[in-house]
């Protein structure tokens, strides 16, 4: 049987989603727990990466095994032997060619930045306090959605075949003591939101006007671009999958 898992991590402590020959991964420690618990080694599959000190939410990864345990049991045996910063959330059975990478339609990241001192959110938020005009950088962020070929918030080194995303949705959001950059695609390029997030700052400070952001969209060069903000402001909120995928 197949199964979807929900797993939500606090990025910090760990290089990312992936596993890796000589860093620790989120992936790796869940293989990990699922081995001891099973007697046998196992391997999960993730809707996508994350890079190293970024935070989910909402990350799925899909894994079969025989059902010598039950789903929710090996969930809960699970959560008692990761760690405090890794937690699984839900598991949905669903149909054998199901795809946790391949079937996503779409992927959602918030980016927080809190606009005053916090000790408590020191490895969770983006501290920045320049002053910003929010207003034009949601006008900015609205672009977004008329393009495609985002190669100039890509990673230089990458080994995509195309730089096209369809972004549905791209919106600032004042709270309480803090902004969040909402954003939605089908897919999402290496270090694309922390890229596009600093670029919409630079827009926030006056540094470039709505003009300019949509000319650096346009010259699919990550040199015009703004700085990528740090990782720990940026959480992997949502995967959702078409309903018939499930059982």
């Amino acid at each position: 049987m197949r199964y979807f898992f929900t797993i939500a991590y606090k990025g910090t402590n760990y290089h990312g989603w992936q596993k890796q020959p000589n860093a620790m991964g989120v992936q790796q420690k869940v293989e990990e727990v699922f081995s001891k618990i099973l007697n046998k080694e196992s391997e999960i599959v993730g809707s996508g990466r994350t890079d190293s000190g970024v935070h989910a939410t909402d990350q799925i990864f899909h894994f079969d095994f025989e059902e010598n345990i039950a789903a929710d049991q090996l969930l809960y045996k699970a959560n008692k032997m990761l760690p405090k910063d890794v937690a699984l959330k839900d598991v949905r059975a669903v149909k054998p060619e199901a795809h946790a990478r391949f079937d996503a339609e779409s992927r959602a990241y918030e980016y927080h930045i809190t606009r005053h001192k916090n000790p408590f959110a020191i490895d969770q938020t983006y501290h920045f306090v320049h002053p910003l005009d929010l207003d034009k950088m949601n006008e900015a962020a609205k672009l977004l959605l008329q393009h495609q070929d985002f190669e100039s918030f890509s990673k230089v080194k990458t080994d995509v075949f195309t730089f096209n995303c369809d972004i549905f949705e791209a919106f600032w959001k004042q709270e309480v003591d803090s902004l969040v950059f909402h954003i939605k695609a089908n897919r999402f390029l290496r270090g694309m939101v922390r890229a596009i997030v600093g670029t919409l700052l630079d827009v926030g400070e006056g540094k470039i006007d709505i003009d300019r952001f949509n000319q650096i969209i346009e010259s699919k060069d990550r040199k015009a671009a703004g700085r990528a903000v740090p990782p720990h402001g940026l959480y992997l909120t949502k995967v959702l999958y078409p309903n018939n995928i499930y059982l």
